[in-house]
Order: C-alpha cells, then sequence, then structure tokens
C-alpha cells in the first residue's frame, strides 16, 4: 500500500473510532480518500494498458524480457487493485459513519 493510502486508512479509522463526531472532517477525509481511489483507479488503468502493449509485442524481440516486465506489471495491478478495494471499503464505512453523526446531529 503507498504511503498516501495507508495515511487516508488511518485517518479513517481514527475518525470512525473517535469519541467526538466532526463532521467537517469526516467530509474532508471523505473527499481525499475518494480522490485517491480515483488516483489508484487511473493507475491501474494505465499498468493495464502497459500489459497490453507488453503482450502485442511478445512476438517481436526479447520474450524474456517482456515475460518478466509482465509478471511486475501484473503484480503491481494486483497490489493496486487490493488497495483500491480496501480503500473503497474504509470509505463506505466512514460514509456510514458521517450519515450516522448527520442523523445524530438532526435528531439531538
Amino acid at each position: 500500500m503507498d504511503e498516501r493510502c495507508e495515511q487516508i486508512c488511518g485517518q479513517v479509522s481514527a475518525l470512525i473510532a473517535a469519541p467526538t463526531r466532526d463532521l467537517d472532517e469526516i467530509e474532508h477525509v471523505l473527499t481525499d480518500g475518494y480522490a485517491h481511489a480515483l488516483l489508484l483507479e487511473g493507475e491501474k488503468w494505465r499498468l493495464e494498458k502497459r500489459m497490453g502493449e507488453v503482450a502485442q509485442g511478445l512476438q517481436r524481440g526479447d520474450t524474456a524480457k517482456k515475460v518478466r516486465e509482465l509478471s511486475t506489471l501484473a503484480k503491481q495491478v494486483d497490489a493496486n487493485a487490493g488497495d483500491l478495494a480496501e480503500l473503497r471499503s474504509l470509505l463506505a464505512d466512514l460514509r456510514r459513519h458521517g450519515d450516522a453523526v448527520r442523523l445524530e446531529s438532526a435528531v439531538g
């Protein structure tokens, strides 16, 4: 997981566990989290595009080198997909938490 994703995941977990209910901070972290999710999706798209390019060129040139690159790219795609799934799950939890905070403030 990249450093920014770890930071956002830590903020999400802290906000959900916090006894105080700071809706502004929740919204800020959700915004940052969704922006990072979009960045991860863009990176996944770039990696998959590169995999296609390398795969198309397997018949031409250094096959062993291209197979190694494909292997590296596949590992990066897998890691990216895992990070994205974890981040989306945590953001969904935080969104539900934010909804509960909103409801509490409207009722209370």
